[in-house]
């Protein structure tokens, strides 16, 4: 049985039951997850290994906040500690023909659980990145200056520091404080729960053919931000999309905006895995010129 002697012994402590298994399961670059199994019968999920202590602290805080919406599944959060987080184990199922229909629907009504201001009550991460989450009285009510401080102009200078920008991008990048109001025009709504970090990577089947959400990246923007992350790795299918649209319509002209919501995740990338990402970043920006 592999696994911190340490940590299990506290897992035992507060399930009151022996681990009998701890067994590693593979899928994420930023933690180490094992699968615990309990003498109970019950099972764990344990991460740990995190580069930030506080990364796992901001995960439980993401996903309880995902759980109040009571739109789509989360793992409940049984245990968080600085050097570990234990969650509900969610039994993997199979997709019905109509998950993709099901979960769109789904998404949609995450969504509809709104705030008062755009961002969070505490920063947290994408990936790896810190992402600013905590407004200033400027932008908790102006998406368009949320965005482009905490999100485009955040990562921007995170690639500056790290000498991946080129003079393409900082040419392209620089109208943008300007025109960027200009850019979202005709897509204002209240700030919305977002999950913040949505590919297919970040979901799971359940054990009844659900969608459930995991690792997220949390704060209350505007839904086209997560609707695009869906997009920029192969997307979900069009009965994702179409479900989404009959259940809850997007503003006009979103397609046109779609490029500047996944530009913040390829700028992320370009920060967390380097200068081949650095051509995406720069078709996306064309777009706005």
């Amino acid at each position: 049985m592999s696994g911190n002697p340490e940590m299990l012994k506290r897992v035992e402590a507060w399930a009151g039951a022996a681990v009998v298994d701890a067994r590693p399961l593979g899928g994420g670059c930023i933690a180490n997850a094992q699968q615990l199994r309990l003498a109970s019968g019950r099972s764990f999920l344990l991460k740990s290994g995190v580069a930030h202590p506080e990364m796992l602290l901001t995960e439980a805080n993401g996903l309880r906040e995902l759980a109040r919406a009571k739109a789509l599944r989360v793992p409940e959060v049984h245990l968080q500690e600085a050097e570990f987080l234990l969650l509900e184990f969610i039994e993997p199922g199979k997709p019905g023909s109509d998950f993709f229909e099901r979960f769109g629907r789904a998404f949609a009504e995450l969504h509809r659980f709104q705030a008062a201001e755009f961002g969070f009550y505490e920063d947290n991460f994408i990936g790896a990145t810190p992402q600013q989450n905590r407004p200033t009285p400027h932008t908790a009510t102006n998406w368009p200056a949320f965005y482009y401080e905490h999100r485009l102009r955040f990562q921007y200078r995170l690639a500056e520091r790290n000498g991946r920008l080129s003079d393409a991008l900082r040419r392209d990048f620089r109208p943008l404080e300007a025109n960027i109001e200009q850019i979202l025009a005709g897509s204002e709504e209240p700030p919305c729960l977002l999950h913040g970090d949505l590919w297919s990577g970040n979901f799971l089947v359940d054990e009844g053919g659900n969608a459930c959400l995991i690792d997220p990246a949390v704060y209350y923007g505007h839904r086209e931000a997560d609707l695009a992350m869906t997009r920029l790795f192969g997307g979900f299918g069009e009965a994702f999309y179409r479900a989404y649209h009959e259940a809850y319509p997007l503003p006009a002209g979103y397609e046109y905006r779609e490029d500047l919501y996944k530009l913040y995740h390829v700028l992320n990338h370009l920060n967390l895995f380097g200068r081949g990402y650095l051509a995406q970043a720069e078709a996306l920006l064309r777009r706005y010129r």
